[in-house]
């Protein structure tokens, strides 16, 4: 296995890792936003209120976005177990 073929595959699980995880975080930080801002206008400041709807707004992401999530692991791993013979020989 050649020193590019092992740079290639670790470009492809990186930006794999990248688009999965971009989703949830974006989320989180959106709603993360938005109740800062509320805390600031209301001066409010309660943990609970920040940490639930990051909870909430994260676990409906997963559920909105979680087969295409699947799908993108499933495909990665197909090809790289196919992949296998090639890479070894």
């Amino acid at each position: 296995m050649s020193p590019e073929t092992v740079m290639s595959l670790a470009y492809q699980g990186m930006k794999l890792v990248l688009l999965m995880a971009a989703p949830l975080l974006l989320t989180a930080l959106l709603i993360g936003l938005l109740v800062s801002l509320f805390q600031a206008a209301t001066q409010i400041n309660e943990m609970t209120l920040s940490f639930i709807p990051k909870i909430l707004g994260v676990f409906g992401m997963l559920i909105l976005s979680g087969a295409w999530l699947i799908q993108l692991i499933t495909n990665f791993t197909v090809e790289l177990l196919t992949s296998i013979p090639q890479l070894v020989g």
